[in-house]
């Protein structure tokens, strides 16, 4: 059976920058553990392009309207933004298939099809089966709780379904699906560059090469790969605290932030990073997490042993919100009602007796699951290829 190249196509999408790292890194585990694995990866946004409001109507790249209202900050028209994305695709479901259907059609050889994308999995799972019937499907959701109903979870499909969370595992049971088809991990999947933090005294060397102080707390900002004009005000707000910390910007590909961001006059020890594909390098020069609460940057900043300070109320991302409970609940940070507060939450966060509790309580959070996920794939791909 081992002797089998498998053919694997992986569903990502481009909206935030969660689907294209999780992508990132089942790819990279799979050339580091020689997996017998042949990948071809889809946009969904670019197969179904001639179906996003985006660029029929506003002439913007497929996801353009999310990916706008994530770097404006205009995350408060969400839930308006999910709902009419939801009627648009139970609308043209019968389009979706037909794509799908075009899509598979292309495949001389299919053994499993992963998806990463929420919103199309239903139709997705109908289009394949109708052109390759009995070729499994994995859904692995990137974020910690589905958004029901119809996001990420659809149970009247025989996908299977990877959940990083408790929450998410208990969601796809009440949502009725069976339990075979549900796959719990130790968390979400994180590139496993994130595992090979750097060593302490080339952690200070590198922090001087930016031009860091190389024994000052230092904090990491990110808000995704699209990077978001709050970071100015984090940035203004926090130079009062010019003389405590250091501040590490990854503004994505947000090039009008990083120039702002360098162009600013500051007493802040600070490096301005653009878009890179290096993050795991940089968070291992910080000692903690600012940002929106993403699944994936949340994710990279445990495994990186990083107590954060997130935003918590009601412009919070539909799909993000279980997230900041998760961060209460675990006491791995902070989160403030608005980034107004985040000089005191700072202030809080590095006294002695709170940082070292979240950072006890971020160290003892074992997330595995990039490892588990690439075991249970073959698993999966092992089983549907065994004679029944």
């Amino acid at each position: 059976m081992r002797d089998k190249i498998f053919s694997l196509h992986i569903l990502t999408l481009g909206a935030g920058g969660g689907h294209h790292a999780t992508l990132n890194a089942i790819q990279a585990i799979a050339q580091q553990q020689h997996r017998p694995w042949q990948i071809q990866v889809t946009d969904i946004g670019e197969l179904l392009a001639s179906l996003d409001p985006s660029r029929n109507i506003f002439k913007l790249e497929p996801n353009g309207i999310y990916n706008l209202m994530i770097s404006q900050g205009w995350t408060w028209l969400h839930p308006t933004t999910m709902q009419i994305d939801k009627v648009l695709v139970r609308l043209l479901y019968s389009i979706g298939v037909k794509l799908g259907e075009r899509l598979w059609q292309q495949q001389s050889s299919l053994d499993l099809v992963i998806s990463l994308v929420p919103l199309r999995n239903r139709g997705l799972w109908e289009s394949l089966q109708r052109v390759q019937p009995g070729t499994p499907m994995v859904t692995i959701l990137t974020d910690f709780a589905d958004c029901p109903p119809h996001f990420w979870i659809e149970p009247a499909t025989k996908s299977y379904f990877v959940c990083g969370t408790s929450q998410a595992t208990e969601q796809a049971r009440s949502l009725g699906v069976a339990e075979p088809y549900i796959v719990q991990t130790s968390g979400m999947v994180v590139h496993p560059q994130f595992y090979r933090p750097l060593a302490k005294d080339r952690r200070r060397a590198e922090r001087q090469q930016l031009g860091l102080d190389p024994d000052r707390k230092t904090g990491i900002i990110s808000f995704g790969a699209k990077g978001c004009w709050t970071m100015s005000e984090i940035a203004q707000l926090l130079e009062p605290m010019s003389d405590e910390i250091q501040l590490i910007f990854l503004c994505g590909s947000n090039q009008k932030l990083a120039q702002a961001l360098n162009d600013r006059p500051t007493q802040l020890r600070q490096h301005i990073q653009e878009f890179t594909n290096d993050v795991p390098y940089f968070m291992s020069l910080a000692d903690f997490f600012i940002g929106k609460p993403g699944s994936i940057s949340i994710s990279e900043a445990i495994v990186m042993d990083l107590p954060m300070i997130v935003e918590r109320n009601h412009s919070t991302l539909l799909n993000e919100r279980y997230n900041a409970e998760w961060i209460e609940e675990k006491q791995v940070g902070l989160t403030i009602p608005s980034f107004r507060k985040i000089a005191p939450a700072v202030a809080q966060l590095l006294e002695p007796e709170t940082w070292r509790r979240y950072q006890a309580n971020v160290t003892a959070i074992q997330n595995q699951a990039v490892f588990e996920v690439a075991d249970v794939l073959q698993q999966i791909l092992d089983h549907h290829s065994t004679p029944k």
